[in-house]
């Protein structure tokens, strides 16, 4: 599985003035509330996320093609439906050839072809397993891992081009681990039933699409390629461990690269994957050393087989029917309890929007994102800066110094709403209606042949990490920007029609964990201006890991399956952006009223309803099987746990809705953890 770095958020007292989202002539605005979704025979301080949720969770199912439904996923679809409109009105006026109608039009129609792609059967991969078989040596071999990694397959480790984390005005070459085929090396060695069947059912997984490609002694070669990922796996850094920024930076000279890989042949890598550098940074050098040993005591022939395996599970759904089938059986099916397929037209415009994401989002900006939406969001993010400004300088655990530096940052946030200012050109990308296969390798090195054009440059500070139809928000450290694509400003996150309360709980502390990710265990070791800095005291960072500390324990305690619970070192960062973005969305909340009491809107008073704001943007059902590859793979916490982990914290909720010591989210005020 390829990886990437998740990097993938003036002390005068100054009078906070927060500006309602509501513009334009005033109409009779709703609530906001789902009163329908309520559970009111539980208590809120017993389950808040099925008080507010639970007649929903229990009379909704899961569709058969998702492992997870909820509010998050139903944007999804929309968004995807309006993908697929732009789509067929591309298709059917495709323009002049190379237009962008025509590459949307002819990538879409390349994989809708079933037909085509079945009756071309494995040829698309011959020239690949001749590449693969005519590889006689260890410099061959580095040869073709620079060029796999060109066409997006993964091999032991990838090349990544991204702001120099000490100087992130310039870009760095980053090499970081990679090439397995499970989610996280964590499933290479943990001993329950539920990652050992997963392991059984991943070497059943190897033959059989070995088998579909032709491959002779699928059996055996499937058995050695698990033996090598799981060498490899042993050696890579821990998901946990890779949180720490400082221990990802360790820049090798070109003149040094020998001492980390001394049987590696970096001139040839570094020839055909066409990268001229001086120093690049490596994440795990540890593992690079490690890696080394792996490719000389490994025999050439597995090797080979490992390659052949990468590259038909690359290109598995871009192939017959029975491959894309066989890739869901353990892709979907086994990791995710996905019980039937998606529609073929759904994955293809799953497809078509990743592979030429900024061409599309245009035209999804064009047709699905008003002004006054950016304009309101503008307002809010500003009002959320406000209120975060407004907390930090009233922090009773840190020191002045440290909140100059703080407050510093915060000024240099960097909002992006909606969509790029400066689109990304594809005019170099050729797109052919016969040949999906290619579309996707050709797409894939267009975007590697983009990275790399960007060392020795200056960084593009307009450029974006998701396209405007995704359905999703983020910060980037380097950057210290928060960005929040169009897709993401619907209801339930951003409802232009209801009362700010439910706003404010909804996207106004999506915001504010945004702007938090800038304050977490990773974001804090940025400075403002993208620098991977430490800008605290000692005894201010140590009062900070002791609260977060507190903060970990009690997600630790969380029990998700029978047999797993939350990891609370692993989902840290994001922890702490839930409950910062509540807490500083809450005060914003409030700042807004101008001390003037909220409206009661369907019985609930307007602190009552930024909680319920909060808790219906995680509306939310999975599968076990999903849940478990979560608690394995994403640094987020379960959805439910996003809600009632958060809450429990926050003293405006105790008193909102009367929470008692004998319920079961009560927490004594001592043990109430508060960062920002």
């Amino acid at each position: 599985m390829k990886t990437r770095i998740n990097v993938v958020w003036g002390l005068l007292v100054i009078p906070l003035v927060i500006v309602s989202c509501q513009s334009g002539p005033q109409k009779e605005l709703s609530s906001g509330l789902y009163l329908d979704h309520m559970d009111t025979t539980v208590r809120p301080g017993d389950n808040f996320t099925r008080y507010v949720n639970g007649t929903w969770m229990k009379n909704t199912k899961i569709p058969a093609d998702k492992s997870s439904w909820g509010a998050g996923y139903i944007l999804y679809e929309k968004s995807r439906d309006n993908v697929k409109a732009i789509i067929e009105e591309a298709a059917k006026n495709p323009g002049k050839d190379g237009s962008d109608e025509q590459k949307i039009g002819d990538f879409y129609a390349s994989y809708m072809d079933m037909d085509k792609r079945n009756s071309l059967g494995m040829k698309p991969l011959q020239n690949e397993f001749q590449k693969i078989e005519a590889i006689s040596n260890q410099k061959e071999l580095a040869i073709y891992f620079a060029y796999a990694d060109r066409i997006g397959m993964a091999v032991p480790f990838g090349m990544m081009v991204m702001a120099d984390f000490k100087d992130p005005g310039k870009y760095m070459l980053l090499a970081d681990q990679s090439g397995l085929g499970l989610p996280d090396r964590e499933y290479y060695f943990m001993t329950d039933a539920a990652t050992t069947n997963i392991r059984t059912k991943y070497l059943a997984h190897i033959e059989k699409m070995l088998t579909i490609a032709g491959v002779a002694d699928a059996k055996a070669k499937s058995e050695a390629i698990l033996k090598l990922e799981t060498s490899m796996a042993g050696k890579q850094a821990k998901k946990e461990d890779r949180r720490n920024m400082n221990l990802m930076y360790n820049p090798v000279a070109s003149s040094q690269l020998k001492n980390l890989m001394p049987n590696f042949d970096w001139e040839a890598y570094f020839n055909e994957a066409a990268i001229k550098y001086d120093t690049m940074v490596v994440t795990s050098p540890a593992y690079q050393k490690a890696l080394d040993g792996i490719l000389k005591s490994t025999p050439l022939d597995t090797w080979k087989a490992y390659l052949k395996w990468q590259a038909t599970h690359r290109a598995a759904t871009s192939l017959t029917a029975d491959m894309d089938k066989q890739h869901f059986e353990f892709y979907s099916k086994t990791l995710y309890g996905v019980q039937e397929q998606e529609e073929l037209w759904r994955r293809g415009v799953s497809v078509v929007s990743d592979r030429l994401g900024e061409m599309i989002g245009k035209l999804y900006v064009a047709k699905h994102f008003p002004p006054e939406a950016k304009q309101r969001m503008d307002q809010l993010v500003k009002n959320l800066l406000g209120a975060y400004e407004t907390s930090i300088q009233e922090l009773d655990w840190m020191k002045e110094e440290t909140k100059k530096q703080a407050l510093d940052k915060l000024k240099k946030f960097t909002p992006k709403i909606g969509y790029p200012d400066k689109w990304k050109d594809y005019s170099a990308l050729k797109v052919t209606k016969e040949d999906l296969y290619g579309n996707r390798k050709r797409s894939a090195e267009f975007a590697y042949q983009r990275m790399m054009e960007k060392l020795g440059k200056k960084v593009d500070r307009t450029e974006w990490e998701m396209t405007p139809q995704t359905v999703n928000a983020y910060y980037n450290p380097s950057l210290n920007e928060i960005v929040f694509p169009a897709a993401i400003l619907q209801p339930p996150f951003f409802d232009m029609e209801a009362d700010d309360a439910v706003n404010y709980g909804a996207i106004g502390a999506v915001i504010g964990h945004e702007i938090g990710h800038g304050f977490d265990d990773q974001g804090s070791t940025f400075d403002g201006n993208g620098s991977l800095r430490n800008w605290w005291t000692d005894e201010d960072r140590k009062e900070f890991e002791k609260r977060t500390g507190s903060l970990v324990a009690q997600y630790n305690s969380f029990k998700v399956l029978p047999d797993l619970h939350v990891n609370g070192t692993f989902t840290l960062g994001e922890n702490i952006g839930d409950l910062g973005g509540l807490s500083i969305a809450l005060k914003a909340y409030k700042a807004s009223l101008n001390g003037k009491e909220g409206k009661v809107m369907d019985g609930f008073t307007g602190e009552q309803r930024v909680f319920f704001g909060w808790a219906q943007v995680w509306l939310e059902k999975a599968t076990a099987e999903s849940i478990r590859a979560q608690i394995g793979t994403d640094p987020h916490s379960p959805a439910n746990i996003r809600v009632n982990g958060v809450v429990r914290n926050i003293p405006e909720f105790y008193t909102a809705f009367d929470i008692q010591p004998t319920d079961s989210l009560y927490l004594a005020p001592k043990d109430r953890v508060k960062i920002w």
